[in-house]
């Protein structure tokens, strides 16, 4: 399966940054709720691992909350790989505002 990742620099300490990312991922599910389904989150010290479903197609991860910066990886099926950029760029761009 096909795989992405991604930095996302910030100026937190890890412990902001997780608490950040923390809220943030509360809110996923009222956000996004016309848009994804089948949406999972768990925590593992300081590493989110999610997984969705938008327009049929099932994407999963994790989030590491680091000094100075957010790590993201995760596995697209071969049937999203035409919209990896469009799912890095909007990874990139909301956990960039979340951030700041």
């Amino acid at each position: 399966m096909p795989k992405f990742s991604l930095e996302i620099p910030h100026n937190l300490s890890a412990e902001e940054a997780k608490s950040r990312l923390e809220r943030f991922a509360e809110s996923m599910h009222d956000r996004f709720a016309d848009k994804v389904s089948e949406l999972q989150q768990s925590w593992n010290g300081d590493t989110l691992a999610f997984g969705f479903k938008t327009f049929g197609i099932k994407v999963a991860g994790e989030i590491e909350s680091a000094e100075e910066k957010l790590l993201v990886r995760g596995d697209l099926p071969l049937t999203a790989m035409m919209f990896k950029g469009k799912i890095e760029s909007e990874m990139k761009q909301l956990l960039g505002r979340v951030m700041r």
